[in-house]
């Protein structure tokens, strides 16, 4: 079985991990409980998802949500570089970033839409790709190093994460203004207690607003309604404890707030591209070990 790969055994208590890799062999197809940014450089190669299999090119960026899987086939002298971030500090230390137009759309807005199954694939300039996969390879060394270099890796991480913003095709990039108030405060509502029975009804309450008005407001800011964002984090908490725990599925959909099975198993395969006993047959597997993380991350 294809391993999940797993934060608590690669990120070494810190909110960021990285690597640069050179593939040859196929890399089977494998699922994460973070978020994971793919860039791709020289070389050729196809990418496996749910959604089927694309051949890769240089300047190609994968963004995988927590829960999301893909692999990598026909892979000759591929250079891939992996700038992975903790879904909890997603929730905490990086928080800030989703206040970023550019950097919600990049890692929040464009994996979620419909029907991408958490994987959003997004193209930059070859030369920015480079500039990228060579600032991924000094964040590579600074998280090796052997003392904690803390400040240096945030650096590292948002000097990515701009190059791969600025690098975009014209006709990706949007104008963003800052996230609207009332939307941030029911995204921290949502993510507090997704398993909660929500209504938009509560959540605009809750903000002071229509219902209708807070549901436009966060198709603009989020590409969501409110009840599709809390679906798809749904969806990426019953991931990590399918992929994690011995919890029957049906309890794993109630513990997410799904406590119909049928109705879970449904909604998770929309969302992820599997049902929920596929996906744990396909991701259940140990946490890997220090010497299978170059392989298993590309």
């Amino acid at each position: 079985m294809p391993a999940t790969l797993h934060e608590h055994a690669l990120f070494a208590g810190g909110p960021v991990f990285a690597g640069v890799h050179h593939l040859n062999p196929d890399i089977e197809p494998h699922a994460h409980d973070f978020l994971e940014i793919a860039v791709v450089g020289t070389g050729h190669g196809r990418h496996v998802t749910s959604r089927g299999e694309h051949p890769l090119r240089r300047g190609d960026v994968i963004v995988l949500r927590p829960g999301a899987w893909h692999g990598f086939r026909d892979s000759t002298d591929l250079t891939v570089a992996n700038c992975c971030l903790s879904a909890q500090a997603l929730r905490a230390e990086l928080a800030a970033l989703y206040d970023i137009p550019m950097l919600r759309r990049m890692l929040w807005t464009d994996p979620v839409a419909s029907g991408t199954h958490g994987v959003a694939i997004m193209t930059v300039d070859p030369a920015a790709a480079d500039e990228a996969i060579a600032e991924i390879g000094l964040l590579e060394r600074d998280l090796k190093a052997d003392h904690d270099r803390p400040g240096r890796v945030l650096g590292r991480l948002i000097t990515v994460l701009g190059i791969l913003a600025d690098g975009r095709d014209p006709e990706q990039k949007t104008l963003e203004s800052a996230i609207h108030p009332a939307v941030a405060a029911t995204i921290a509502r949502l993510e507090a207690a997704p398993a909660h029975p929500w209504r938009l009804d509560d959540l605009a309450q809750a903000v002071n607003l229509d219902p209708a008005y807070l549901g436009r407001l966060f198709r603009r800011y989020v590409g969501l309604t409110p009840l599709g964002f809390l679906a798809r984090l749904r969806a990426e908490r019953a991931a990590t404890l399918l992929a994690h725990s011995t919890l029957p599925t049906a309890r794993v959909g109630a513990a997410v707030g799904w406590d119909d099975p049928t109705y879970f198993a449904r909604r998770f395969r929309t969302l992820v591209g599997l049902t929920p006993t596929e996906y744990r047959q396909h991701t259940r597997s140990t946490a890997p070990t220090q010497l299978d993380i170059p392989e298993a991350l590309s």
